[in-house]
C-alpha cells in the first residue's frame, strides 16, 4: 500500500514535565495487514494518565517506550482491510492502535463496537477501560456498603466519575475532589455527588483536610487513590478503622520521574502515613486493571444499562487533529481537561 499516515512518537525522554519537545510527528507508510489480521482507520484515540509513566524508562507494570517508537494507546476506528473473518470493512472496532491515523492489529486483539447501541467513543471512556477501572476498583477492592462515605480524586474524570455515580447507586455519601468550581458544580449538579471540594482553593493539605471533614462528618470509610499529593495527604487521618483505599494511580506524582527526585519531591512523610494505616486497620490495594480483563463482560453488563438509561453520566473532552494530541495530553496532566480525554482524528 503506498499511501501514507501519521504518527506521533516518542521524541525524548522528559526530565520532569513533558513538553512539545518529548514528541514528534512523523509521516510513514500505511502497513499492510497479514493473514488474522486488520488494518483500521483511527476515528478516536484515548489519552489517559498511564502514558506519561512509558515516557520514562523505569521498571513499571508496562513496557516504557523506546526513543522513536510511537506512542501507544487506545483508539476506536472503522475496518478497511481485513485478512480475518471476524471483521469486515465498514466494521468499528477497538484496540491498541496507539497515536496515529492507521493501524494494524490481530483480530483477536480486536473489540467489535456497535454504533447502534452507544457513541463509538464511549469504548474509550465510560464503557471502556476507564469506567471499568473504577467499577473494579470501588466494587472489588472498595467493597462498598450502603450508609458508608467515599471519597474520590479527580472526581470528574472518567474513573472518578464512574467510582462516585456507582457508589451513589449503592447508597453511599459521596464527595468527590477536583480542580476549579465548574467542575465540582458539575460534579454535584450531574453526577449527583452529595458534595464536591475544589482542591486549587484549599493552599495545602492542611486547608483541603478542613474542607473534606467538613463534608465527611462520619470520617472516610473508601478512598478511591486517582491522585494522591495533598488529597492522600488531607484524607489520610480522616480514614475510619478498617477503611479501603484502592490505589488507582498517582497524577500529582507522575511528573517527578518515576517517583524519583523531582518537582514535585517534597519531605518524606511515609512514617506518618504507614503509621496511620497500621493504627486505622487500613486496606490499601494496588490494582493494574489489565489484570482483570476476565470481569468486562459484568462491568458491562451492570454498567451499560445504567449508561442507557442516563442514570450514570458522561462528559467527554475532545481536541481536533492528531497533531494536537501532545498539547492535550499536557493540558490533561494539569488537570486542565474537563472529562474524558479524547482525540478525534478523523
Amino acid at each position: 500500500m503506498s499511501e501514507e499516515m501519521q504518527r506521533i512518537v516518542l521524541a525524548k525522554r522528559p526530565e520532569g514535565r513533558p513538553g512539545p519537545e518529548n514528541f514528534r510527528l512523523e509521516n510513514v507508510a500505511i502497513p499492510e495487514p497479514g493473514d488474522g489480521e486488520v488494518l483500521l482507520r483511527v476515528l478516536y484515540m484515548s489519552l489517559d494518565p498511564y502514558m506519561r509513566g512509558r515516557m520514562d524508562d523505569a521498571k513499571s507494570y508496562a513496557t516504557p517506550i523506546g526513543i522513536d517508537e510511537q506512542m501507544g494507546g487506545g483508539a476506536v476506528g472503522e475496518v478497511i482491510e481485513s485478512r480475518s473473518d471476524q471483521f469486515a470493512p465498514g466494521d468499528f472496532a477497538m484496540g491498541m492502535f496507539g497515536w496515529a491515523t492507521h493501524g494494524v492489529v490481530a483480530a483477536r486483539e480486536l473489540r467489535k463496537i456497535d454504533p447502534a447501541v452507544a457513541p463509538i467513543t464511549t469504548a474509550l471512556g465510560v464503557l471502556g477501560m476507564p469506567g471499568f477501572t473504577g467499577w473494579y476498583g470501588l466494587t472489588e477492592i472498595g467493597k462498598p456498603k450502603s450508609g458508608e462515605t467515599l471519597v474520590v480524586g479527580a472526581a470528574t474524570g472518567p474513573v472518578g466519575s464512574m467510582v462516585g455515580q456507582f457508589a451513589r447507586h449503592k447508597g453511599l455519601r459521596v464527595v468527590g475532589v477536583a480542580g476549579g468550581a465548574d467542575k465540582c458544580a458539575y460534579a454535584v449538579d450531574e453526577l449527583g455527588f452529595d458534595a464536591c471540594i475544589d482542591h486549587r482553593d484549599a493552599a495545602d493539605a492542611r486547608a483541603l483536610r478542613a474542607k473534606m471533614a467538613e463534608a465527611c462528618p462520619g470520617g472516610v470509610d473508601i478512598y478511591f487513590e486517582n491522585v494522591a499529593g495533598k488529597t492522600l495527604e488531607a484524607v489520610l487521618p480522616l480514614m475510619n478503622v478498617a477503611g479501603r483505599i484502592p490505589l488507582c494511580g498517582m497524577i500529582a506524582w507522575y511528573n517527578a520521574g518515576a517517583l524519583g527526585a523531582g518537582e514535585n519531591q517534597g519531605p518524606d512523610r511515609l512514617p506518618k502515613m504507614w503509621r496511620t494505616i497500621l493504627v486505622n486497620r487500613l486496606t490499601v490495594t494496588g490494582f493494574i486493571i489489565s489484570d482483570h480483563f476476565d470481569r468486562y463482560g459484568e462491568f458491562v453488563k451492570q454498567a451499560g444499562p445504567l449508561v442507557g438509561q442516563g442514570k450514570i453520566r458522561f462528559r467527554e473532552d475532545v481536541t481536533e487533529g492528531l497533531e494536537n494530541a501532545p498539547a492535550a495530553f499536557l493540558r490533561m496532566l494539569d488537570g486542565k481537561n474537563f472529562g474524558k480525554t479524547l482525540v478525534k482524528v478523523s
